[in-house]
């Protein structure tokens, strides 16, 4: 599966894999034992569900094809297949990182993820 994919993160998180150069995750991530991602079709209902109401978020994108073999898709919520790396993610290897604000209704404003 060559496409991009998305993962939710706080921008406190992402600045400090920045300046460390790594992203291992955050807690469920790491409990986990794997960074979870989304696809363009299901990072909606990912943030609905794992990040209501929160603030501070940032969208990054990463190309899946550039992770390797260490990106597993596999069967998770309702049966469809999530991207699973089981590896730190290089900062440098997002094609972006995009704020992800709240709007007036409460749901998260999600930016052109074409783009």
């Amino acid at each position: 599966m060559n496409e991009r994919i998305y993962k939710i993160c706080t921008a406190a998180q992402w600045r400090l894999a920045e300046d460390k150069g790594v992203f291992d995750g955050a807690a469920v991530d790491l409990a986990d034992g794997f960074i979870h991602f989304s696809t363009a079709g299901q990072v909606a209902e990912t943030a609905a569900k794992h990040f209501a109401g929160q603030g501070d978020l940032l969208l990054v994108a990463v190309d899946a094809a550039a992770l390797g073999g260490a990106l597993k898709w596999e069967v998770s919520r309702g049966g469809a297949l999530f991207p699973h790396l089981y590896a730190p993610l290089d900062p440098r290897q997002a094609l972006w990182a995009k704020p992800l604000p709240l709007g007036d209704d409460g749901r998260h404003v999600f930016p052109d993820l074409a783009t």
